[in-house]
């Protein structure tokens, strides 16, 4: 399986997929859509959304197998959070 390459710097890759999902995403978007994931090709505009993203980026991938993706999750900030979030009092 061939190694895909990144042709574009983070900072370009995340500006190109959040203008992609605000211009022609967000406005086709659902309350029942909230929590699944959206992977975006930047370079096509071609987009895929499930509630696996393994299968919206191998969905994506199927249909543009040399796409430069960008992930997104419909109603957050961000794909997964890492840490301890608000930690708990035991009483």
């Amino acid at each position: 399986m061939p190694v895909r390459q990144r042709r574009y710097p983070k900072e370009e890759l995340a500006q190109r997929g959040n203008a992609i999902y605000e211009r022609e995403i967000r406005p086709r978007v659902e309350a029942a859509d909230h929590g699944k994931y959206v992977a975006i090709d930047i370079e096509t505009g071609q987009w895929e959304m499930d509630a696996s993203e393994t299968a919206a980026s191998d969905r994506l991938r199927q249909r543009a197998p040399d796409a430069q993706t960008w992930m997104m999750r419909i109603g957050y900030s961000y794909i997964r959070r890492f840490g301890a979030g608000r930690a708990r009092r035991s009483l």
